[in-house]
């Protein structure tokens, strides 16, 4: 009995699926048969024979997307096959000095202008919607028809009921026959066309690595503005103050013997200062227990001088290259000053491991959580770091804690 209320029940959500993936691979040609329907109901002419093609183009431009998205839904939650996108995302728009917006493309007078003709650009340019117009033109000839099938055959025994037994009960069989099974087509039709193809991921790889290359320009550019920054407004001064205290102090030396003692005096704290603000900006640019004794000793160092207690547990057999390391080393302590700062954390842990070919450095924290990657912050700054390397981060922070982060860059040792 419990076997078969479940074919009972496995046939009706087939039938329920079935009616789904039809309804929405027939969405488009239902778009087409009501601007026909328009047309003749208006009164149409032999002459304006381009009027519904008009309007059936013009649906299908505005239904494309919207379908393509109900069909990646359908599949993700029957199958659990997830479909990615691949739509290009749009880059801010910006004010410029002249006060005209950029969006990429051109410029405008307004920043609602710049969007506007940002997207509508960026619709026409992007392959995924090309790739869009195929699928929904496919799709009624493909899994929509092996959708209807218990559909018709529904109707057929509905249509047969009164007049024709035998037509009943052929309608019937169909349906219950073909429930289990038509819906199933949807998934091997999207996953050929909707999947990204080359030229799209190419597209994406070409866009990122534009963006990248715009990311480390200015880091770059930021950087040497701090270093020029710190090395006038501090070492520099110091020193030029330095070689004037020790002139003066030359000149007092027979006038004035215990006021150049003094003044040498001031210059030796002066020099001991300047020696540890250059150690200072030397260790922010690269800190020299990561370049003599690797990165797994550089996180143990730094997490001896965090205010709370850190764990850290390294398995790193062999050395990275030195970027990779610098990388993740920066990456490791604005973590840490993040959990230090924000979360109010009194533990934290740090794992540098391999997974596979693949290096994962796991910080995790006992603090209040609530973190987020913002577009602004620096989390989404060290992720645009990673991405250099083909690295990811990835984060998870509910309310309370644990604050669980994971970058993991694809490296080979050496």
């Amino acid at each position: 009995m419990r076997q078969l209320w479940s074919w009972v029940r496995g046939c009706w959500r087939g039938f329920g699926r079935s009616a789904q993936a039809a309804g929405v691979a027939l969405l488009i040609p239902a778009v087409w048969a009501a601007a026909v329907a328009l047309w003749q109901f208006w009164g149409g002419s032999p002459w304006s024979w381009i009027a519904p093609f008009a309007w059936a183009a013009i649906g299908t431009l505005l239904l494309a997307r919207p379908v393509c998205r109900m069909t990646r839904a359908l599949v993700a939650r029957w199958t659990g096959t997830v479909l990615p996108p691949g739509y290009r995302e749009l880059p801010p728009v910006t004010q410029l000095s002249t006060g005209y917006w950029w969006n990429g493309h051109s410029y405008s007078r307004t920043q609602e202008e710049a969007r506007r003709e940002q997207r509508l650009k960026n619709w026409r340019h992007d392959p995924a919607t090309w790739r869009d117009l195929r699928f929904v033109v496919l799709a009624p000839f493909s899994f929509g028809l092996v959708a209807s099938v218990p559909l018709l055959g529904f109707g057929v025994a509905f249509l047969a009921l009164t007049s024709l037994p035998s037509g009943y009960l052929a309608g019937l069989l169909v349906t219950i026959a073909t429930s289990p099974y038509a819906w199933r087509s949807v998934r091997p039709v999207a996953t050929r066309f909707l999947g990204a193809s080359t030229a799209m991921e190419l597209a994406d790889r070409v866009d990122t690595l534009t963006a990248l290359r715009a990311d480390t320009t200015i880091a770059q550019a930021a950087e040497i503005r701090r270093i020029e920054r710190d090395l006038h407004d501090g070492a520099q001064a110091r020193l030029v103050a330095l070689g004037l205290a020790l002139a003066t102090a030359e000149k007092l030396m027979e006038t004035n013997p215990e006021q150049a003692k003094e003044l040498l005096r001031d210059a030796r704290a002066g020099a001991a200062t300047s020696l540890t603000e250059l150690r200072e900006l030397v260790r922010g640019i690269s800190p020299p227990v990561l370049n003599e004794r690797g990165l797994v000793d550089a996180v143990r160092a730094m997490a001896m001088d965090m205010p709370v207690d850190v764990t850290v547990e390294a398995d790193l057999p062999h050395p990275l290259d030195p970027p990779i390391e610098s990388a993740l080393y920066f990456g490791i302590a604005e973590l840490l000053a993040n959990a230090v700062k924000h979360a109010r954390a009194a533990h934290v842990r740090i794992s540098l491991r391999w997974q596979g070919d693949r290096l994962c450095a796991e910080v995790e924290d006992d603090g209040s959580g609530g973190a987020g990657i913002r577009p602004d912050g620096g989390l989404a700054g060290l992720r645009r770091r990673l991405a250099v390397f083909d690295g990811t981060l990835e984060l998870t922070s509910p309310e309370g804690g644990p604050t669980r982060a994971w970058m993991m860059v694809p490296c080979a040792s050496s």
